[in-house]
């Protein structure tokens, strides 16, 4: 979503240096679909110092300097430090979905998403705090991912033997 807002800024500029931007964002957009964050981040840098360059042309040119070059400067930014900060959950998506594994987390955000919406909403008699919203995602999460046996049989080593007992008639 972040890369999308950089793009829709982009594309509000004026000029020649706009196609280059768009270029640039997009491989960004590329680099960390493919969890190569190092060209990343390269590519980042380089977004910053070619705004700059603008905005330091726009300056001698006395021309005003452009609100869209500025916001577009500081979106950029915060974006590189996003990505610097996240460096360790980035994931390789290229990679996934070339093996065949799942690569959009929608169906377990949106299920988060409605079980939050109707436990915070102000009108419900019973209400969670953020730290029993946060356990249920986690139980969620193991139910969605086939993992919450596996939790209970190590906290409980017996939970498997005992499941396996045959009922008395």
């Amino acid at each position: 979503m972040r890369i999308e807002q950089l793009l829709q800024t982009t594309r509000g500029l004026q000029g020649p240096e706009r196609e280059e931007l768009l270029k640039n964002i997009e491989r960004v957009k590329w680099f960390l679909w493919h969890g190569n964050v190092f060209r990343a981040d390269e590519t980042l840098n380089r977004l910053l110092e070619d705004i700059a360059d603008v905005r330091e042309n726009q300056r001698k040119a006395g021309l005003p300097t452009s609100v869209v070059f500025k916001k577009l400067a500081k979106a950029v930014d915060e974006f590189a430090a996003y990505v610097d900060n996240n460096t360790g959950a980035i994931v390789n998506y290229g990679k996934r979905y070339r093996c065949g594994e799942r690569i959009s987390t929608g169906s377990v955000e949106s299920a988060v998403n409605q079980m939050i919406a109707r436990r915070f909403v102000k009108k419900q008699q019973m209400h969670w705090t953020p730290r029993g919203a946060h356990l249920l995602l986690q139980v969620r999460t193991q139910v969605l991912n086939d993992e919450l046996r596996a939790s209970f049989e190590r906290w409980y080593p017996r939970f498997d033997a005992q499941a396996q007992e045959p009922l008395a008639a």
